[in-house]
């Protein structure tokens, strides 16, 4: 209970821009409105695709908040208040299945662009599944950035765990070919991959990223294959495009949304689940090692709906 009441604050306290942003104003529209009519929820509309909640989200949030007036006889705007909240963590659902990865033997790529935190979120991850149990390995495949290797091994080191790297400027399919060969060696739980920073639109690095899938796929068939794409929640709808991008040269099976405490816009995080269909699986909410969390839906609304000290006790 006292950890889940940890996590529960590190949240609320990232999101406060977010909230400030979106809760603040759907709060004044419940309190300004005195009946359930279309100007209503055209300013409801507003204000979530302003918050870049999503056209496609938005629509499917308050159709579903239409419904549930009708069916349950509301006639306050107030009322409406825990009805939207569910309906958005509908929206956000993760399935327990998506984290299957992590009970088998895994291999997992994290892409992006440049300046999203992807050498840090693996390090991060490596933290989180090495206090979990697992054997982890890391293969450090951006050769291209400066001090790229020697940033992962910080990151190692602090998680407590092995690196496989090459030389500045080295082939990053090889690198990674030799990742794979240790981590069957020394039969690892999950090989994390870092890859370099790529610019969505430079059609070589894109091919770059197939081939290392190919690699995998040829070396390693028995391991889970997981594509997590990290994307900085602060560029809201940028990052919807940079992932359409990247899943024409992997499959994407999970989103990373890092910069959660420095964005205004959190509502991306429901726009990139319901345009996508690709569930967000971790959320970076601060710098420390213990800010990477697992995605929870209902935690994430909570946080972000909480009101003052009295939400912090319930949880």
């Amino acid at each position: 209970m006292e950890e889940k009441q940890g996590l529960f604050k590190r949240l609320k306290q990232g999101l406060t821009k977010t909230r400030d942003n979106i809760v603040s104003g759907i709060d004044s529209l419940f309190l300004g409105y005195d009946k359930l009519d279309e100007d209503f929820y055209e300013e409801l509309e507003e204000l979530l695709v302003m918050a870049d909640v999503g056209v496609k989200a938005t629509d499917a949030i308050i159709e579903k908040l239409k419904r549930d007036v009708k069916e349950q006889h509301i006639k306050e705007p107030s009322q409406c208040r825990e009805y939207l909240i569910k309906n958005m963590q509908e929206q956000m659902a993760v399935e327990a299945e998506d984290y299957d990865f992590l009970k088998e033997t895994s291999v997992v790529m994290v892409i992006g662009v440049n300046g999203v935190g992807k050498t840090t979120t693996v390090g991060k991850l490596a933290s989180v599944l090495k206090n979990q149990g697992k054997k982890v390995l890391l293969a450090s495949c951006d050769t291209f950035r400066a001090a790229a290797g020697e940033q992962l091994k910080e990151w190692a080191n602090r998680a407590g765990v092995d690196v496989i790297g090459g030389a500045e400027g080295s082939d990053p399919a090889s690198v990674l070919f030799d990742a794979v060969s240790a981590a069957k060696a020394r039969h690892a739980d999950v090989l994390l991959c870092d890859t370099a920073g790529r610019l969505h639109n430079k059609k070589n690095l894109m091919e770059e990223l197939k081939k290392m899938q190919r690699i995998i796929e040829r070396e390693f068939p028995d391991a889970k294959q997981e594509n997590l794409i990290v994307l900085d929640g602060t560029t809201g709808q940028n990052a919807l495009a940079q992932a359409r991008e990247f899943s024409q040269a992997a499959p994407l099976t999970g989103i990373v949304l890092t910069k959660m405490d420095g964005t205004a816009k959190g509502g991306i995080a429901i726009a990139i689940q319901s345009e996508l269909n690709i569930p967000v699986k971790f959320i970076g909410v601060g710098e420390k090692l213990e800010d990477l969390q697992y995605f929870d839906a209902d935690t994430f609304i909570e946080a972000l709906f909480a009101r003052g000290e009295e939400k912090e006790a319930e949880c």
